[in-house]
């Protein structure tokens, strides 16, 4: 392939972000696909595979079969622009046994994806910025997945793990019958055990500089589940020696990431930079965002009055909105994110959890309604004309929560809107399309329906316990958020107290022209501060906020 096809195909890069790390996705003739760091689209060209790799030619009189257990080659690529470049090109071995390391299995410890191998060694190569001291290693510059699929069998890969792992990736869908190759930039040097096997380090030196490794790697956070000689790369000098620094230590770099794990110390440090990143960007969600450039998959959209940041989630085929002006919020809802983290129920009749993410943020997500014709008797008055009006959109109530706190009626906070693949069948009675119809005019930036019929829509708040500007200066919940109606069982609320708060709500609303069709005491928040008590207003009535939207009615004056 000449440099001019070349360009054809760079030309069609699409930007994406996987697990934190940016790539340049090439979708190749042929059905392969390419995904270049910023570390690899410099040399674009070298690492198109038919420059390396698929012309047979080639590869048999510029390649070498590494020493490993895995499959690894060296290899030198064509030339473009006067150069040529070294690299080692890895198949990747996610899903599969550890060769005889059962303590590794009680672990827990598995071989990472490609894209989880690049995001921690990315994450392993920052922290020189984080403290002192660095730890080399040769840098990763693409992922290259053939077309073909193959058997797991073939690839040694077993189901139940991969699962597992496609659970995981959701920025991105992963094929559990395709091959996957990692590529590196090939580092100058000999690993410690071809050092001894020479005479130019002694067993005790290689013994020590693995452990030195080991050790080095742990102070940055990270662990090896099963650090080899192998691993270690020195570099050979004359007279018999290997490169040192100015203090006499042997200079050395780290190969092979596939069981890169953090250490649980650095778990924690990383949630808690998410959760203090997060809350800090809530705050200042709705603000223009110039300088934070969105990835190729995700647009800045406006839905009935409200910005949000909208984009596929390809591993599952869905779609997000998330709420505001920042594309950096949009990692945070993702499906792994939530998914699967332990949730305690709030309601005993609709789909509402309460959950804390991977990231350590508090949420509240509910399946919406919408769609679903509400279970009431046409016969009666009150509830015919809940019928007759239907549950709104995620994006009506989201436009309506916005509005009333901008009016001055607390709210609780908007999240995102999450489009699942799929919704549960549902017998065509009990079906209520009106939103569906009124909502054709809106489209995704794809020229989509934002509604569809045949997926269900989670909707996520806040978890209430203070105000965003309050948490983004200091993360230390003051309040917590308990409604009218739990709040009356448990003893905190009178009867009285509890129908003047449903007579005050129903007056803040009608101040705006909007009614609850259904009002309950679970549609009221109240605010619990440290000490127990609930939060009061100065004439010593509970402050309250509006939780629930589904069924708020604009009434004609």
């Amino acid at each position: 392939m000449g440099v001019e096809g070349t360009y054809r195909q760079a030309n069609r890069i699409a930007r994406t972000r996987v697990l934190g790390v940016d790539y340049h996705h090439i979708a190749l003739p042929g059905g392969d696909d390419l995904y270049l760091t910023e570390h690899g689209l410099p040399f674009l060209e070298n690492l198109l595979p038919a420059n390396f790799w698929t012309d047979s030619d080639w590869f048999k009189n510029h390649s070498e079969k590494l020493r490993g257990t895995s499959t690894l080659y060296k290899i030198t690529t064509k030339k473009f622009h006067g150069r040529s470049k070294d690299i080692v090109i890895k198949w990747n071995r996610m899903g599969q046994d550890i060769p005889g390391s059962f303590d590794l299995d009680e672990l827990d410890i598995e071989f990472n994806s490609p894209f989880e191998e690049f995001a921690l060694l990315m994450e392993l190569r920052n922290t020189q910025h984080e403290s002192g001291g660095c730890v080399f290693t040769h840098k990763p510059l693409a992922i290259y997945v053939p077309k073909g699929r193959v058997d797991l069998d073939r690839l040694g890969r077993r189901d139940y793990k991969m699962k597992d792992i496609l659970s995981r990736h959701n920025e991105i869908q992963l094929h559990m019958f395709r091959s996957y190759a990692v590529i590196y930039e090939w580092i100058k040097g000999i690993d410690t055990v071809q050092a001894f096997e020479q005479g130019t380090l002694g067993k005790q030196e290689m013994t020590q500089l693995t452990l030195r490794y080991v050790s080095d790697i742990r102070e940055k956070g990270f662990i090896v589940g099963d650090p080899k000689p192998h691993h270690v790369i020195v570099r050979p000098r004359e007279r018999g020696t290997v490169a040192r620094d100015r203090s006499g230590e042997i200079l050395y770099a780290v190969v092979d990431f596939e069981l890169l794990r953090r250490t649980a110390e650095r778990e924690k440090l990383i949630r808690a930079s998410k959760r203090k990143m997060y809350l800090k960007k809530q705050m200042h969600r709705f603000e223009d965002r110039e300088l934070v450039p969105f990835s190729s998959s995700l647009k800045p959209v406006q839905i009935m009055g409200v910005d949000y940041v909208c984009g596929p989630v390809e591993g599952t085929g869905g779609v997000l909105w998330v709420v505001g002006k920042d594309p950096t919020l949009f990692d945070y809802f993702l499906p792994e994110k939530w998914r699967d983290t332990p949730r305690i129920r709030l309601s005993v009749f609709d789909q509402v959890y309460r959950t804390t993410t991977k990231d350590d943020i508090h949420l509240v997500w509910k399946v919406s309604r919408v769609g679903e014709l509400p279970d009431l008797d046409p016969f009666t008055d009150a509830e015919n004309r809940i019928i007759e009006h239907g549950y709104h959109s995620p994006f009506e109530e989201f436009a309506l929560a916005l509005e009333l706190n901008n009016q001055g009626v607390p709210t609780t906070y908007p999240r995102a809107i999450y489009m699942a693949a799929k919704k549960s069948d549902m017998d065509e009675s009990l079906r209520d399309d009106s939103r569906y119809c009124s909502h054709a005019y809106l489209l995704t930036p794809e020229g989509m329906p934002i509604l569809r019929r045949g997926h269900d829509y989670i909707i996520f708040w806040g978890h209430w316990n203070g105000p965003d500007e309050l948490l983004a200066l200091r993360d230390e919940s003051p309040y917590q958020g308990i409604d009218a109606l739990l709040c009356y069982r448990k003893g905190l609320l009178a009867k009285h107290t509890h129908l003047r708060l449903m007579e005050i709500a129903r007056k803040k609303l009608a101040s705006l022209g909007i009614e609850d069709l259904n009002l309950k005491g679970n549609h009221i928040l109240l605010s619990v501060d440290n000490s127990g008590q609930l939060v009061k207003d100065r004439n010593g009535i509970p402050d309250i906020r509006i939780c629930n939207f589904e069924l708020l009615k604009r009434v004609q004056p």
